[in-house]
């Protein structure tokens, strides 16, 4: 016999720490529906976001490397995957809501430009009279207004707690601003995990594909980065010399696997000095709880700057990046002046929220492939 969705928010009764965010006491959603049968209400809104076409379409958007430019080099895709899955891991040693905290993560760049966070910066600036542009909120326009694909509502519907980690999604390049209808101090522990998980990706990935792609070095790393040099050594301990693939691997996993237990151990100790012992007490914290401990963030500070300075801004990463930001806004100008030009349902949206809002959340759905072929249609270049 099938379990129920009742069973299911039972089993988080007794599995789940009286902190976490429990599936059966969901502020709801915006819009009335029938509960799943077979699923929790967070079980659900992970499957929509997967589901959805903006979810799909990560696979074609950059996250620091042009998409297409090699075989191997992540995507927004595999990055937002990566951190679904590190997430999970965290939630699940701090027994909180794994499907809470994976939904957040797999929902948190769904309303990411193309060309990466140049491109964001490019709208950013198109929109400065119109509201501006930034990625967390606009993950939140797509699963609120943007997908269409039910009858009875815009957007996917979801979870008040999801829309939350979303409104809420903060990293050391993530910084959405405010939102009326989310008030609470802190978001929830899931979302907290969320927001921590993408950073614990971004480090060490970023740093992995800027190795196999010849732009840093391990001798540059041996020498400027201590989290780089701390896992070397533990992997020369525990394996001894590696093929050049190998080594690279375990020393990014060595990384990753410090950083998480950084973390669970850092915010079990914070959570026992708060005293929390629901939900609603996470929410009156007036910091976050899931944190590093001061010398891993001390580190990941390191490890950042060396990373804007050798990867981020290095001449084959940002050359590309600022093409594209000529072609977003060539683009963007194209369009203000030829509406036919834009889709039906954009050119609908527009009568309500203006045609610069609109071509904006026309082009922030782009694929980097996409704005490449548009532009070369539409302006012959």
């Amino acid at each position: 016999m099938p379990v129920t969705r009742e069973e299911l928010e039972q089993r988080e009764r007794q599995i789940l720490a009286p902190y976490a965010q429990f599936s059966a006491d969901t502020r709801g959603r915006n819009y009335k529906e029938d509960p799943p049968e077979w699923r929790t209400q967070y079980q659900r809104d992970r499957d929509r976001v997967i589901h959805s076409r903006a979810f799909r379409r990560l696979e074609y958007k950059t996250q620091v490397f042009l998409n297409g430019t090699g075989d191997h080099l992540r995507t927004r895709l595999t990055h937002t995957m990566e951190v679904a899955a590190i997430s999970r891991n965290i939630a699940r040693a701090l027994r909180i809501n794994e499907d809470l905290t994976e939904t957040i993560s797999l929902a948190h760049d769904l309303g990411h430009s193309p060309f990466g966070h140049t491109g964001e910066t490019a709208l950013n600036r198109l929109m400065r009279e119109h509201g501006g542009f930034e990625h967390n909120r606009q993950s939140l326009r797509v699963v609120e207004l943007l997908e269409q694909k039910y009858p009875r509502f815009p957007g996917l519907n979801l979870s008040w707690e999801v829309r939350e980690g979303l409104a809420k999604h903060h990293t050391g390049y993530d910084r959405p601003g405010r939102r009326l209808d989310f008030k609470a101090r802190s978001p929830s522990l899931e979302a907290q995990v969320a927001n921590v998980a993408d950073e614990v990706a971004y480090y060490s990935h970023d740093l992995d594909d800027g190795l196999a792609a010849g732009l840093i070095t391990e001798a540059q790393l041996e020498r400027d980065v201590q989290i780089w040099v701390d896992a070397a050594q533990t992997v020369r301990r525990d394996y001894g010399a590696l093929p050049d693939e190998s080594r690279r691997y375990f020393i990014t996993r060595c990384i990753i696997d410090c950083q998480v237990k950084d973390v669970v151990h850092t915010t079990e100790q914070r959570i026992a000095a708060a005293g929390v012992t629901s939900a609603d007490d996470v929410g009156l914290q007036p910091r976050p709880l899931v944190q590093y401990s001061p010398k891993r963030k001390k580190q990941n500070l390191q490890l950042r700057a060396y990373l804007y300075k050798n990867l981020y801004f290095n001449p084959v990463v940002h050359e590309p990046n600022r093409r594209a930001v000529k072609l977003l806004e060539e683009l963007f100008h194209f369009y203000l002046s030829h509406h036919d030009a834009i889709g039906a349902l954009s050119r609908r949206r527009a009568r309500k929220d203006g045609w610069p809002r609109a071509v904006c959340d026309y082009l922030s759905g782009m694929t980097d492939r996409y704005a490449m072929l548009e532009h070369r249609r539409l302006l012959g270049r």
